[in-house]
């Protein structure tokens, strides 16, 4: 965050940064360590041995934000990504929004995209792509597992 506008006018953060902080880390994700290549359908987007491009992009189709207490610029925030559902060709994302150096978190928020083939931008048939599965697998938090 750049600047005071960040603030809204009651001196919180302004409730679109939120989105914007979760579409960031989740997109980070999915570029970094499921070998997603928005940008370029040409080249390789994978980093591991399977160099396809990918045939499948992310839609969002639900978001949330749940506000427990305000930041404002100029925090330093931390956030934490998990996959709170992980099904055959969607996925719920969970981001925890924390101010630096404090346990609690202050929002929690995330949406659901369904993976859908880039010709007919309906879901894809089969699932999502299996290395970004995997990749998105190590976000998963087993139930009863301490955070």
């Amino acid at each position: 965050m750049k600047d005071r506008f960040d603030n809204d006018m009651y001196a919180h953060l302004n409730n679109t940064v939120y989105a914007m902080l979760f579409d960031s880390i989740v997109n980070s994700w999915l570029i970094a360590e499921c070998g997603m290549d928005p940008f370029n359908r040409n080249k390789s987007a994978a980093s591991d041995s399977d160099s396809t491009v990918s045939q499948q992009v992310g839609i969002m189709v639900n978001s949330y934000c749940d506000y427990f207490a305000s930041v404002s610029y100029p925090d330093v925030l931390d956030l934490g990504l998990r996959v709170a559902r992980l099904g055959s060709s969607s996925v719920t994302y969970e981001v925890g929004v924390f101010r630096r150096g404090e346990e609690d978190a202050k929002v929690v928020g995330g949406y659901t995209h369904v993976f859908c083939a880039r010709e007919t931008m309906r879901p894809a048939e089969g699932g999502m792509e299996e290395r970004v599965r995997r990749g998105l697998e190590r976000l998963v938090v087993k139930e009863g597992a301490k955070l």
